[in-house]
């Protein structure tokens, strides 16, 4: 694993801020103190590179990579913020062996991502894509064949995790009844009913929704064999990940009638601008739902987003704060209230906080609070010293076998006890 020690002051510190990310986080982060340079588009890997150097803080969206390669030309780099819910687009565990934190937004765009899927269950069951064609051709047509209540229906929700589980409140509140599956045990709310197989939701219900995460293991999650289990007639959502659909599969199903509608916002390739043209198979069918990956494209949820992971980002470099990290092991110390702190994120073997209490104790320093914690190949190790500038001491911390990144925050001068 590489070594990093940082010693530098919190003040001044440059942030990239890429993909137009809501305007708020800007705030935040010039608030606490540091200097923000923003991009409104995705950078390929050959540009981030280029443009990462010298950057301390790292914020995008879901449209750009942050590879090995990227991580190795930003040395600087203490942080990584998604402003959205997925990580798949950051090499998790190349940040990792480098002690970079990876922060996200789990919880910031839940409503927007529910309410879009009860507009379109409510949008395609009264065929109201079709009734808007017919007028702006100039047909007024008020049948109500093929138009339908969405209370009473039954719905299946394929992840019930933050997005899955409010979706369920909500849909019942309507009057419908919901069914769930997930890998995972999960505790229903209100009267949900959780499927022990995939199959046996797909056959019982009558509109599928997925809400599944981006793990590779969800590759392919949904194709031929799990759209024929469905019931005809039914219909189909996707608002999670493009790559867990087979479009040709669902287009299929879709032509020949066993599905009445399908909504999808998310797709397997995705166009890196407004100015790319958008391709896909599902094009030109009738009661189909197409929306440019806008699930979490609310105002109210970019703001949300914005303001949620600067302030992580920001406590993290001014705290050590890492309280819903994805990546590193989740400690929070609050605010340091004089001495100085240490920021040790070290590979998860024995006796390492020995090894830094033995040193602190060695140079007559006095340990006011510490935290540890390990996830998975490292550890991460907070510790309050009374004193100032302890430049001895750390450099026999760096100069642990087990350490990776070291980090030494004290208070300014102006905010030190008197």
């Amino acid at each position: 694993m590489a070594k990093s020690d940082d010693r530098g002051t919190d003040t001044g510190r440059r942030v990239l801020l890429l993909e137009n990310i809501h305007r708020d986080a800007v705030s935040v982060l010039e608030a606490a103190g540091f200097s923000v340079e923003t991009v409104d588009r995705a950078l390929d890997e050959a540009e981030l590179c280029e443009r990462v150097a010298g950057v301390d803080l790292l914020g995008i969206r879901s449209r750009t990579q942050v590879s090995e390669a990227v991580l190795a030309a930003g040395p600087d780099l203490l942080a990584v913020g998604a402003f959205c819910i997925g990580t798949n687009q950051i090499d998790l565990a190349a940040a990792t062996r480098r002690g970079v934190a990876v922060f996200n937004a789990p919880f910031s765009n839940t409503r927007s991502v529910v309410e879009l899927a009860i507009a379109e269950m409510i949008s395609m069951t009264r065929r109201l894509t079709d009734k808007s064609v017919a007028m702006h051709a100039g047909t007024w047509d008020k049948s109500a064949v093929g138009s339908h209540e969405i209370r009473g229906r039954r719905l299946g929700i394929v992840g019930y995790g933050n997005i899955g589980s409010q979706l369920s409140v909500i849909a019942e509140n309507l009057g419908m009844h919901v069914l769930f599956y997930d890998t995972a045990d999960k505790l229903a709310l209100g009267n949900a009913r959780p499927c022990g197989t995939l199959q046996e939701l797909l056959e019982s219900v009558d509109i599928v929704t997925l809400h599944v995460d981006g793990r590779p293991t969800n590759r392919q999650l949904f194709g031929e064999a799990e759209l024929a289990h469905m019931r005809q007639g039914s219909l189909f959502l996707n608002l999670s990940r493009g790559f867990v659909v087979d479009h040709g599969a669902l287009r299929a199903h879709l032509e020949s009638g066993h599905l009445a509608g399908a909504a999808i916002d998310v797709f397997p390739q995705e166009p890196a601008s407004s100015a790319e043209p958008f391709v896909s198979e599902l094009r030109g069918l009738p009661n189909v739902i197409l929306t440019p990956h806008v699930g979490g494209s609310t105002e109210e949820a970019q703001q949300d987003i914005g303001n949620f992971v600067a302030g992580k980002l920001a406590a993290y470099v001014l705290h050590g704060s890492t309280a819903l990290s994805v990546n590193l092991p989740g400690l929070d110390l609050g605010e340091l209230a004089g001495g100085c702190r240490l920021l040790v994120v070290h590979r998860n073997v024995p006796g390492v906080l020995a090894e830094i209490n033995s040193l602190i104790a060695r140079h007559g320093l006095n340990v006011e609070g510490e935290l540890l914690g390990t996830r998975g190949e490292v550890g991460y190790v907070i510790a309050d010293v009374s004193c100032d500038t302890p430049g001895a001491l750390l450099d026999e911390v760096a100069a642990l076998d087990a350490t990776i990144r070291l980090r030494f925050i004290t208070l300014p001068p102006a905010l030190q006890p008197r």
